[in-house]
């Protein structure tokens, strides 16, 4: 690879970089918000660095028409060559770098979804040892995370009988009859992803990765307020909604739609 092709690389992941993070959302569909300022950065040190590199070699460009070759040079030039070899150039492989970098301008990777949900286990809720009452409200508005801590840990039993509301993506499962409302949680990056996943029944199955509002009651089963139980809810009511700024998040407000 030559200098002006890594020049390109570098300006072309530096404008990638700000594109998915300064003048888009699509960063969030693969790191956390916390993320975003030091992806912004690198963006613009990647975008200088190539313009400073293409500066330099104008400028010596420039210097080798009007001075000639300095003297005493002998078998090295200006460019790193040695004897007819250029020592500069870096190993093939880095033509690599050039797909992600013409990917974030031109074509993102979707954000992860039911494909991803569908083939992993569902995230391992913390133990909990005392719980809050709960709101009057109804339908309560609740996280997966807290609905599944409730079902299989809060001995009180206080969402028994209690119609919820909770929103996120549909994973398809298999033999049909019921599907999964799904959160896919991510720690930093896409590559840390966990689900959180309440099985639906009493419902027609959206179709998969549809972002879904979902109001209904606990769907009985083994002994409530312990791990026997199961983290599932019979559907009321299911309205499809818009996919909130960042996904990969288990928390409230939702999102309207």
């Amino acid at each position: 690879m030559r200098r002006p092709l890594q020049v390109t690389l570098l300006v072309l992941s530096g404008l990638g970089l700000l594109h998915a993070s300064l003048f888009t959302d699509l960063c969030l569909r693969y790191v956390k918000p916390g993320m975003r300022p030091l992806l912004i950065v690198s963006g613009f040190v990647l975008l200088v660095l190539g313009i400073v590199e293409a500066a330099a070699r104008e400028g010596r460009k420039g210097h080798g028409k009007h001075g000639g070759q300095p003297h005493g040079a002998g078998p090295h030039d200006n460019d790193g060559q040695h004897h007819g070899h250029d020592h500069s150039a870096v190993p093939r492989v880095a033509w690599l770098l050039l797909f992600p970098a013409l990917s974030l301008l031109f074509y993102a990777p979707p954000a992860l979804g039911a494909y991803t949900a569908a083939r992993q286990p569902a995230k391992v809720v913390a133990e909990q040892d005392s719980f809050d009452p709960l709101p009057g409200t109804s339908p309560l508005p609740i996280t997966l995370t807290d609905f599944t801590t409730r079902v299989q840990q809060d001995r009180s039993l206080a969402i028994k009988g209690r119609t919820v509301q909770m929103s996120g993506l549909v994973t398809p499962v298999a033999g049909g009859g019921s599907w999964d409302l799904t959160r896919i949680i991510i720690s930093c990056c896409a590559a840390d992803a966990q689900s959180v996943k309440v099985r639906i029944y009493g419902s027609s199955i959206p179709p998969a990765n549809t972002w879904v509002s979902v109001t209904g009651n606990w769907h009985p089963g083994g002994r409530l307020g312990t791990k026997s139980a199961p983290v599932a809810l019979d559907a009321e009511t299911v309205k499809k909604i818009q996919r909130p700024l960042n996904g990969y998040q288990d928390a409230l407000p939702f999102p309207s739609g």
